[in-house]
């Protein structure tokens, strides 16, 4: 199932040349699907929006609602087993904890010649938060999406997310969104969602900010929107890649490769690992732990499709494939991991040890787990509290102050043949 190659082989480059190119490949038919779709929402509003969910999420209740009401999310938290409950609980105290020592404060300096100079920060108004439906129930996205938002102080926080097919949302997505702030929540899910977040409906509000992953027709639909609102990033199917030496265990360094796997048909899963010998006992508990996982047909694709053990010469030349994909997770079982964090430019998050298993990061450590894929790690970060502020400049300058400067920025004004700039300042000392 895992193909072993060689650093520098023809194998090697061909497979890295097929990893990122499925980031980049432009789907014609999916954009224009999309395209329509975000037009349609924005003609037509909740109109268009009941009629995509009809089709996509085949929701077949006449009495089907966009707005889930107070009383249903209380009704939810009888669904909800009461130990998933508690833990949802603890996992939010844990990113909460997290993502508080992210805040940043307002500031103001000032000088000896009367100028002040500052930086405000003030969270969004409304923000869109976008929770994957599927085959299971993505509670963790909730809780990562809305957690750093409210501690930012968004002042209404919109989760939207897929109905099944009687309309309704799982109970516990719902409690979790309860748990984590969101302000109202709405059952509609893919780019018609988008869509109603962007352009607003006359049931859902049009949002600042549209953030939390999807398939590619969320994330097409959220690229065509960008600038109308802003996202979070341009997600792509998700990732790991392991650096492991002969220290590594093999079964725990196949099961974190299969945990990745399962996530979707086009989910790479990598191991660069210095020792052959590691390469083929992970090959090999892959193929043993495979038997008993339930999403054998994505796992098995994914492996196929976008799994390989890459043979490197040395730790360092696994960093530098590393960075030079930029990959979402990368997890170092190393002898000595802390001697190469440093080397390491281009990840999404790192996890240290044999004991940093990928999913503790995605359910529970408190890092955010919305992080930067197909390579766009090189210039993206984290989902984090900073997402959901934004920056504004104070200037105050006295006459004083502004008579010692400006020559300097007439002479500027006047250099880029600006002359009202230049007039602005010298019709103050005439």
């Amino acid at each position: 199932m895992l193909r072993i190659v060689k650093s520098g082989t023809s194998e090697e480059k061909e497979f890295l040349r097929k990893l990122m190119e499925r980031n980049v490949k432009d789907n014609n038919e999916v954009n224009n699907i999309v395209r329509d779709i975000l037009e349609n929402v924005k003609i037509k509003g909740d109109k268009a929006v009941f009629e995509y969910t009809r089709k996509y999420d085949q929701v077949a209740n006449v009495n089907f609602k966009l707005k889930v009401e107070n009383n249903e999310i209380h009704e939810a938290y009888k669904h909800v087993d009461p130990e998933l409950l508690e833990v949802i609980k603890r996992a939010k105290r844990n990113i909460e904890k997290y993502h508080q020592k992210q805040v940043e404060n307002s500031w103001i300096s000032t000088e000896e010649n009367g100028v002040l100079l500052g930086q405000l920060y003030r969270p969004l108004e409304m923000v869109g938060v976008y929770v994957p439906g599927g085959t299971a129930p993505l509670i963790s996205s909730v809780l990562m999406s809305i957690i750093p938002a409210k501690i930012a102080g968004v002042e209404k926080i919109i989760m939207v997310t897929p109905p099944q097919r009687d309309g309704k949302i799982s109970p516990a997505i719902l409690a979790a969104a309860r748990e984590a702030g969101a302000d109202e929540i709405y059952a509609v899910g893919g780019a018609q969602a988008i869509a109603a977040l962007a352009f607003g409906t006359q049931t859902i509000p049009r949002v600042d900010k549209i953030v939390g992953p999807g398939n590619i027709y969320v994330s097409t639909a959220k690229k065509i929107v960008y600038g109308i609102c802003d996202i979070d990033m341009f997600a792509g199917p998700s990732e790991i890649t392991i650096i492991a030496d002969d220290s590594a265990n093999p079964a725990y360094v196949a099961a974190d490769l299969l945990s990745q796997a399962e996530h979707d048909l086009m989910a790479a899963s990598i191991l660069l690992t210095t020792s052959e010998e590691l390469a083929l006992q992970v090959k090999a508990e892959i193929e043993k732990q495979y038997q008993y996982l339930e999403r054998k047909e994505i796992i098995n694709k994914s492996i196929v499709e976008y799994g390989s053990a890459i043979i490197v010469n040395s730790v360092d030349e696994a960093v530098n494939i590393v960075n030079n994909i930029a990959t979402e997770h990368l997890e170092l079982m190393i002898k000595e991991p802390y001697t190469v964090l440093g080397s390491i430019k281009n990840a999404g998050a790192i996890f240290i040890g044999s004991y940093s298993s990928e999913p503790v990061g995605d359910y529970y450590a408190g890092p955010n787990h919305v992080l930067p894929t197909g390579g766009s790690a090189r210039f993206f970060s984290p989902l984090s509290v900073s997402d959901f502020v934004k920056k504004t400049s104070i200037i105050s300058y006295t006459q004083k102050a502004l008579y010692e400067a400006k020559d300097d920025i007439i002479n500027f004004a006047e250099a880029e043949g600006l002359s009202a700039h230049a007039n602005a300042i010298k019709v103050r000392f005439r």
